[in-house]
């Protein structure tokens, strides 16, 4: 008879995620296990059937595999590339994840038999990753810069090499789970395999740890790595360093370091992707008069002509003047914001030349002010 899909037993989508699945497995589990249906074959049937989907679904290379192959992706006796039924050290830790916190609910505390795993040995983990946080100036976001970085890093311990027993000693093998670094919990038909709680699965035990690294066989130490920023990089954006994350457990790979850019606030500029945005202050003789104005950039120095009567709050582009981001082909613009600045402090004769210059002004009419001109006749129109 052909195997029934995997996802078809479960109740779950082919895109499910591995939370739906195991919450699906569980459910299925609880309903149809033998020790709650003690005479039903076909609960018992059901539940095997379950379990076998569960754990082929759980381990992320069998789910690929079956994914790509069917059952003959998982089946050795078909010649796939995946393992079959049982616990292996991919579907081992899935189950006893899914079926951990029931455990007691179907057995009652305390209720299982304890047992060496077979053929297992100790599991192997990936290191954790590490984050940096890197703060750095806009200057040197847009153009880019090697730097150096210390992280904390973890060497063998030179007083045991490595092995975590005190010097005239040696680690023995764990008497829980016989070197194993795994341990099956049994009652009746349901067993569940998990990490040996002695030697948390390194299938060995120190009886007298070494002082230096009070056993773990590694002493935390500062490390210097070299860091390429590239040009453009953003605040947020984060470079990836492979390997230089926490080791691994049980000669599992370790993990890897992420350096995370953060950009010191600017005086003069305020990015936006990569545009850059600034004020320029101008006095309201040089906004009346216009003329030619010098701004600063990234790279220099440009200028723009500023035409008469500038009013406060108009906006200049000056193109390429920006940022070329990491992954644009070409550089953003430079935008500056006008800002009419009023002189403060006069002196009595700068005061006269200005109600002259004011007298002049209204005698001239609406022709010198035309936003005020503008501006009276809606108040007018608004409260007539």
């Amino acid at each position: 008879m052909a195997k029934r899909d995997f996802y078809e037993i479960l109740g779950v989508a082919k895109n499910a995620t591995d939370e739906e699945i195991k919450k699906s497995y569980r459910k299925l589990a609880m309903k149809h296990h033998p020790d709650r249906n003690p005479d039903s074959k076909g609960a018992e049937d059901k539940f095997k059937e379950a379990k076998e989907a569960y754990e082929m679904l759980s381990d992320p290379q069998k789910r690929e595999a079956y994914d790509r192959y069917g059952h003959a992706g998982v089946d050795p006796n078909m010649g796939g590339g995946g393992g079959g039924g049982g616990f292996g050290a991919g579907g081992a830790g899935g189950f006893a994840d899914a079926f951990g916190d029931i455990f007691g609910d179907i057995f009652g505390n305390g209720g299982g038999r304890a047992a060496g795993g077979r053929g297992a040995g100790p599991q192997v983990y990936r290191g954790a990753d590490l984050r940096y946080n890197l703060e750095i100036s806009l200057e040197q976001a847009a153009h880019g810069f090697d730097t150096t970085i210390r992280v904390p890093s973890w060497d063998a311990c030179e007083s045991c090499s490595g092995s975590g027993a005190k010097v005239g000693t040696s680690p023995t093998v764990c008497p829980t789970c016989a070197g194993q670094g795994q341990v099956r919990m049994q009652q009746g038909f349901f067993s569940i395999q998990q990490t040996c709680p002695k030697c948390h699965g390194t299938g060995k035990i120190i009886p007298t740890p070494c002082p230096s690294c009070a056993g773990v066989g590694r002493i935390k130490r500062n490390k210097t790595l070299e860091v390429k920023i590239p040009s453009g990089i953003d605040d947020g954006m984060r470079i990836r360093s492979s390997g230089n994350g926490e080791p691994g457990t049980n000669g599992g790979p370790p993990g890897d370091l992420y350096v995370e850019i953060h950009i010191k606030q600017h005086p003069v500029f305020q990015r936006d992707g990569d545009d850059l945005h600034c004020e320029i202050p101008i006095s309201y003789t040089k906004a009346a008069l216009g003329g030619d104005v010098e701004v600063p950039t990234l790279n220099g120095k440009a200028s723009f002509t500023l035409p008469e009567g500038t009013q406060s709050g108009k906006t200049f582009r000056l193109r390429s003047k920006g940022i070329k981001g990491v992954r644009s082909g070409y550089a953003g613009d430079l935008f500056c914001h006008v800002v009419i600045e009023t002189p403060v402090k006069l002196t009595d004769k700068q005061k006269d030349l200005l109600r002259e210059f004011e007298k002049l002004t209204v005698e001239g009419g609406a022709k010198h002010s035309p936003q005020s001109k503008s501006w009276k006749d809606k108040v007018k129109e608004f409260f007539e």
